[in-house]
């Protein structure tokens, strides 16, 4: 059971507009993708009906079953859901519900076990300032290079013209080809770290262009290449990366604005910066 307080609860239900059994603008199928999604369960299991049949009595019931980390992790997705689609599609937030949209973000983080000082730490992250990008400490084939080169070009004009969607997208790219133009440069570190894929049948390590970017990512912090709070956010952008897939944005309602393309840029930066050290 979730220890959410009636205070909590009450600020939540406000919040996602759960009168009348629903939940936000979510159809039944929308909520289901979102919450199989965020927290691999199905929404639509019989041992979340014992409140009722509709979504609001469904979502109430996860906060009793679920886990604080499950339940944490939900607020948090659908938190960022509801700012997301108000920012886009209005009306214009008001002072109550900024209010309450940070009570409610503070009983997720809350759930979620994270401290003052890691959501300080994360607010530092963000604001951290970085030189002009460069590969020439990288030891990436040249050709690849004139490739990143052109994608950081169009990362730029997208923030600059709100093309939040392909920032998004082209940061994940970037990241991508800079962590695997760097294991194909340190194979004997990437290959013999703990993290490296293998293969199910044979055992042996996967062929650096069989590696996904989740390995990249923990490979290259298991060798000292990136640090934590850089594997961490480089996670993030991965996932924001996976929207790229029509159907998983639709199915989950994904829509970034600027701050979350701003957020990937800082990540990519971060990256590389930790790359070329």
């Amino acid at each position: 059971m979730a220890k959410l307080t009636q205070t909590d609860k009450l600020r939540l239900e406000k919040l996602f507009e759960m009168g009348g059994g629903y939940v936000l603008n979510f159809s039944n199928s929308s909520f289901q993708q979102l919450i199989f999604n965020t927290i691999k369960i199905d929404l639509y299991n019989h041992k979340y009906d014992f409140f009722g049949d509709s979504k609001a009595k469904r979502l109430r019931a996860i906060w009793q079953i679920e886990s604080d980390y499950n339940v944490g992790l939900l607020i948090k997705e659908m938190l960022e859901y509801w700012n997301t689609n108000r920012l886009i599609n209005g009306p214009e937030i008001s002072e109550n519900e900024k209010a309450i949209f940070s009570d409610c973000t503070a009983t997720s983080n809350r759930l979620l076990g994270k401290k003052d000082e890691e959501i300080i730490k994360e607010e530092d992250f963000l604001k951290k300032e970085f030189t002009e990008i460069s590969f020439e400490r990288l030891k990436i084939d040249s050709a690849v290079i004139q490739v990143l080169e052109e994608r950081i070009k169009e990362i730029k004009k997208g923030l600059k013209n709100g093309a939040s969607l392909s920032v998004v997208f082209m940061c994940g790219s970037v990241l991508e080809g800079i962590l695997l133009g760097t294991s194909l440069s340190n194979m004997k570190k990437f290959n013999q770290s703990t993290k490296s894929p293998k293969d199910k049948k044979t055992g042996k390590v996967l062929q650096f262009q069989d590696w996904t970017l989740n390995s990249l990512i923990d490979v290259a912090h298991e060798v000292g290449l990136l640090g934590l709070d850089v594997k961490k956010y480089s996670h993030s952008l991965r996932d924001f990366r996976n929207y790229i897939h029509p159907y998983q944005q639709m199915s989950s309602g994904f829509s970034p604005d600027r701050d979350t393309a701003k957020i990937c840029w800082q990540v990519l930066r971060a990256a590389i910066s930790d790359l070329c050290k």
